[in-house]
């Protein structure tokens, strides 16, 4: 499916969420996801288990929000921000093994799996890995027709329209973006913003003018049709909270840009 572009003033606003695992508890996915349209939910290879998956799978369900598989490298220890050299075979395998996890408990809570966003490294690494970033399109392929979330100009969203999936940009609320569009590295001072008002602020232009500030200060370009609110930032719900009602105030309309059932 062709990429139809942002509509403009209409956003998505998605948060990742379900990393919490075992006893480690990682965000406060009842508060945010009320805030949200979409969610970003681990499928157990880098967060997640499958009860939280199960819990997390089921609140979104009953707030109306979009179900997306927030699938990764195999790398439980190190939060899935570790680059893993694994053959294509491999990553496509896992990927598909992550969808099918998380697409079990959507049927079970009454809804489905209706996008698909990489996490971490992953996500970094198909803005121009290409082996890496076919075998993620290969997996999306391979289980059904969903579109895949990612950064503008990634080729991993080249290649997902070119097997006939929908290709969505997104921007992130919490991140700072180098001056060539990419997101600085998080071992970066800066790297990670935190001012509830700012990030606001940020993302109201975003959503309204398509330009962002990049870390050194000059304006960028970034055409985005979603908006991502990290779930385990340090004030998550306070920013997604003020995002939310920014956008709201400068007359964005917050719409999924995917399925969901209710």
């Amino acid at each position: 499916m062709a990429s139809t572009g942002p509509e403009p003033g209409v956003i998505d606003l998605n948060c990742d969420v379900g990393e919490s695992f075992g006893a480690w508890t990682l965000g406060d996915d009842d508060a945010i996801l009320p805030l949200v349209t979409s969610a970003n939910i681990a499928c157990g290879f880098h967060g997640g288990d499958p009860s939280v998956m199960r819990a997390t799978v089921a609140t979104a369900a009953e707030r109306g929000v979009a179900v997306g598989a927030h699938v990764a490298y195999r790398d439980l220890a190190g939060f899935g921000r570790r680059f893993l050299d694994c053959t294509p075979a491999e990553l496509a395998d896992d990927v598909l093994y992550q969808l099918g996890a998380l697409d079990a408990f959507a049927r079970a809570a009454g809804t489905r799996v209706s996008y698909v966003k990489p996490h971490g490294a992953l996500y970094n690494a198909i803005v121009t890995h290409e082996p890496h970033a076919g075998a993620v399109v290969e997996a999306v392929a391979a289980f059904g027709d969903l579109p895949v979330l990612g950064l503008p100009g990634a080729a991993v969203l080249r290649l997902a329209e070119e097997r006939g999936l929908r290709p969505v940009t997104e921007a992130f609320a919490d991140r700072a973006y180098t001056p060539d569009g990419r997101l600085v590295p998080r071992r970066e001072p800066g790297a990670v913003l935190h001012d509830p008002a700012a990030i606001a602020a940020r993302m109201v232009r975003l959503a309204t003018t398509g330009r962002v500030e990049a870390v050194d200060g000059t304006e960028i370009e970034l055409s985005a049709e979603s908006i991502c609110v990290h779930g385990d930032t340090a004030g998550a719900v306070e920013i997604a909270r003020r995002v939310r009602s920014g956008l709201e105030s400068a007359g964005v309309e917050l719409r999924r840009f995917a399925w969901c059932a209710s």
